[in-house]
Order: C-alpha cells, then structure tokens, then sequence
C-alpha cells in the first residue's frame, strides 16, 4: 500500500483539488460562477492536501481568520473544504490532514480552529465542539409586528451592495466587539461570503438587501440585510440574514421594516443569537416563533494557555485546570488559571503546575465553555467536567460569563 503524503496544495492543483470537493458533496458539474468562487476562496487558504504518489485524495482549506473572543479577538483556523475521496474512507486520511493542520497552527500561532460541521459525528473525536448556538425566527408579517418598545423614527436608506461594506462595516466591526464568536471581515470576504450576487444556497432568492437607519450624513445606528422570495403561489418570504443595532429602539425599528415589505407575509431570520433582542421586544410571541435551535460555530482549542491568558475574564479566579486532549499532546496537564484585575476586565496568568487539579476537563468542553455559550457548572452536572474542589466549577462559571452570548453567522 502506498504511503500517504500530507503536503502544501501547490497552485496548479487547485482544480484538482475543486473537483474532489465536488465529487465528494457535488457529485454534478459545478457553473463557472461558483466554480471561479471557489477558486478564489481557495486560494487565500492555507491548504492541506494528502496525496497517495500524485494522486490527491484529500482536501482541506483553512481560512487565515481573526475570531473575537471575550475582551479581544485571535487567530483562528478556519476549516473547510474537507474533501476526501470516496475510495479513500476510512484510511486515516482525515486524521492525518488535520494532525498536519495541528502541526501548522502552533507555527503560525493560531490557538484556535473553527468549523461549521456537515456531519455532526465526526469532529467531536477530534477535539471540536459547538460554543455558540443559534435561533431559526419566523414571524408572521401578514399583519403588522406588535413591539413593547417604541421604534427609532430616524429615516431608513436603501444602500446598494457595493457601497455597503463601506457604509455598514463599521456597525458589525462594533457589533463585533461585542459579542465573542465573530469573524472579522474584508471587503474580499463581504464580497464573497455577505453580499454575493446570487444566494449560493438559493438561486432562486433576490440579490441582497441593505437598508440602514440614521440622518444623513451621520453614523448609521444600525442595518438589516436581507434578501427576498416568493414562491409559486405568489406568497413572498424576507429572508432575514443579518440585523445589528446599537439600541432597543433601533432594533425594533428594523424589525418593524423588515416585517412590513409589500407582497411579503412571512420573515424567516436564520442564525438568531439565543439572547436576541426581538424576543424581548415583540408584544406577541405568537407572531414571533422560534422554529429552530441548532450549534453554530465548532471550535477547536489548540493552545491551551495562549488561549486562556487570550480571552478577557469577568471575575478573579485562581484554580488548576487538568486538561486531557488525545489529539494535541502538548495540550494535557495541569494549568494554574489566575486571572486579575486589568482595565475593565480580568486577566489571566496561565502556568503548568504540578498542583492538584480542582477540574479535569476534556479539550472538548475546554471549547464548549471557552467563548462563553456554556456554563461550567452546568457541564459539572452532566458529568463532563470533573470537580475535585467543591465550588471551583461556580467560581470559573462566573469569571467565563460574558455580558452577551456568543453568536456566529458567517458560515465557511
């Protein structure tokens, strides 16, 4: 059996490497638009190839991202693309692409990596787990939307996509530094991931929406993306990608836009924030639904300590971590976590120790506790964190606990 080969996909392989993607999740043709897409998403990746002698027989792209954590932002690898050929399962192909992509990321300095996961049963064994979780809302826009706040009566304007990275940016750059979860955006990723022409997933939706609230000439206080679609009945539907606001009133302001479109009776807002505002706003909960729940943003902790000394902490907490990670060895061990006062936040001083541990936890709840979606007790009292000192999982629940959940909605 010939020996596989985990090396750099050099640039005259990329449309090899596109058509195993597409062989993998395809199995058709690929248009050019997307095709010429693709291309250039991969091109700006750090790319992972295993080869068997010339033959590629497995993909894996990683975005260059910035994630925001709580009190800052850090490098992150962005996977995706993982493609591995169909005559090439279960053979450890996978493993090895990713134990590369561990190996590149401790090089690079990049103690985090993130997927949005097309099958949920395979990346927890390589140390992944969801930190932030997101709402699917539907709300019945056949009649107006009922709101306990009174709406911002500031003008709306219409901007057009190739203004709107421009005009919009700053209000999610904000928005961003709010919240943990957050990818930071170029015009190159606004272009190719927000504000594509065409819906990737749907040809059949409009081309994107941006309307923004504020005077002329000032700061917009807020927007709201969307794209439009009406079926074969005639019946419209606003497909609500994304709304930032930096007030109640804002909020309830667009809201109440997006919900009063002609020809439209229904607002489907996709990738909601568990903590979204509009749940809080709306007078009738029978027009506002949550249809779904489901995990968002996988995220992996590469390096342990420059992760925890990374991300700013809500209160002082001095206690020994014991970590296990079966993937990323230099991760196992026993760390001394104090975090102190530093500006408006808390520090953290991280340490191997001998100590004794007050929690034993996986590398995976590591991940699910790490942007602050999930509360340590909570994971005590499902057996998956170990607590040895009693009041310790209490004590790293209120230093972890962030003022807005995490949310994420830039799938890659």
């Amino acid at each position: 059996m010939t020996v596989l080969e985990y090396r750099t996909i050099p640039e005259a392989h990329l449309e090899r490497a596109l058509d195993l993607h597409y062989l993998v999740f395809l199995g058709k043709s690929v248009d050019e638009g997307p095709r010429k897409l693709h291309r250039e998403i991969l091109e700006r990746c750090d790319l992972v190839g295993a080869y068997e002698g010339d033959e590629l027989v497995g993909l894996l792209a990683a975005h260059r991202l910035l994630l925001s954590v709580p009190g800052g932002e850090l490098p992150c690898a962005g996977v995706t693309f993982v493609s591995v050929a169909p005559t090439h399962r279960r053979r450890g192909v996978l493993s090895g692409m990713i134990a590369e992509l561990w190996r590149r990321c401790a090089a690079a300095g990049a103690p985090l990596a993130a997927l949005w996961v097309s099958e949920t049963g395979i990346y927890g064994r390589f140390g992944f787990e969801p930190a932030t979780r997101s709402y699917t809302l539907e709300i019945d826009s056949d009649r107006p939307l009922e709101l306990r706040t009174e709406p911002d009566e500031r003008p709306l304007r219409l901007v057009s996509a190739e203004e709107a990275p421009g005009v919009i940016g700053p209000l999610h750059a904000a928005a961003r530094a709010e919240r943990a979860g957050r990818v930071a955006r170029d015009d190159l990723w606004w272009r190719e991931h927000v504000l594509p022409a065409e819906d990737e997933e749907d040809d059949d939706r409009s081309a994107p929406r941006v309307v923004t609230l504020g005077e002329p000439g000032e700061t917009p206080a807020g927007y709201v993306l969307y794209r439009t679609q009406t079926d074969d009945e005639g019946r419209g539907t606003v497909h609500l990608q994304e709304l930032e606001a930096d007030s109640p009133a804002v909020a309830a302001a667009l809201w109440r836009y997006a919900t009063s479109i002609d020809l439209a009776d229904k607002v489907r807002a996709w990738g909601r924030p568990l903590d979204d505002v509009l749940l809080r706003l709306s007078a009738d909960r029978d027009q506002v639904r949550i249809t779904q729940e489901f995990p968002a943003l996988w995220l992996r902790v590469v390096d342990v300590p420059a992760a925890l000394a990374g991300r700013a902490w809500s209160a002082p907490v001095d206690l020994v971590l014991e970590v296990t990670d079966t993937g990323v060895s230099a991760n196992a061990g026993r760390y001394r976590v104090t975090a102190k006062p530093d500006g408006d936040a808390y520090r953290a001083r991280v340490a191997r120790t001998e100590d004794a541990a007050d929690l034993t936890l996986d590398v995976r709840e590591l991940a699910a506790v790490y942007l602050g979606d999930i509360a340590p007790a909570e994971l005590v009292r499902a057996g998956l964190i170990a607590e040895h000192t009693p009041g310790t999982a209490e004590l790293l629940t209120a230093a972890a606990r962030t003022g807005l959940l995490p949310h994420t909605t830039d799938e890659f």
